[in-house]
């Protein structure tokens, strides 16, 4: 089980990114009329997430997941710039939310002070998805990211579409892809919709 000290940091700290916004004080993920997408525990199930690499397109970027001592996942890996890959990413796909009566994803986590970027879909094999760039600080956070700020994509392309519509959505990813050629490593204790 989670300490109440890390849970009341993971409430009070926000971040910045490039088209989110920073989760107001107090604005925790205890806090009512919000909906998780999944809560990281010991015992929670991975099952349901998958690594994707660049590898599926030629590539040899390394990520893995996995839980730690504390419950929290752990996204970690090496991107590699090999065989014009560049990324590495986890996925979760859920049964479709009703997202009309949210504004934006959430994600308590601690990164690296890297980049990353959270991507959704709408529905069930979407023909594209939405996505935001955040940054990380290295300490606990709370990202808020609006439904108004994800920019339509198709494999990474961004797409002269609206931005998301905010009515659905029934898959999240999380993706690092800087360009570069970097070790990272991000702590995820909760995604939600509020």
């Amino acid at each position: 089980m989670k300490t109440p000290l890390l849970l009341l940091a993971l409430a009070l700290t926000s971040a910045g990114c490039t088209c989110c916004q920073p989760a107001p004080p107090g604005d925790a993920s205890a806090a009512s009329g919000n909906h998780t997408i999944f809560l990281f525990s010991r015992d929670a199930d991975l099952r349901g997430w998958e690594v994707q690499d660049d590898v599926v397109m030629g590539g040899v970027s390394q990520g893995k997941l996995a839980l730690n001592e504390a419950g929290n996942a752990v996204f970690s890996g090496n991107v590699s710039l090999e065989n014009d890959g560049g990324f590495s990413s986890i996925q979760y796909g859920f049964d479709p939310v009703d997202a009309s009566k949210y504004s934006a994803v959430y994600i308590g986590l601690k990164g690296d002070g890297k980049r990353y970027q959270l991507r959704v879909e709408s529905e069930k094999n979407a023909p594209h998805g939405y996505a935001c760039d955040f940054d990380t600080t290295g300490d606990w956070q709370v990202v808020r990211i609006p439904f108004a700020d994800m920019y339509a994509i198709h494999h990474g392309d961004r797409l002269d579409l609206p931005n998301h519509p905010g009515q659905t959505l029934a898959h999240v990813q999380i993706l690092i892809g800087n360009g570069k050629a970097e070790a990272f490593r991000l702590e995820i204790d909760k995604l939600w919709v509020k």
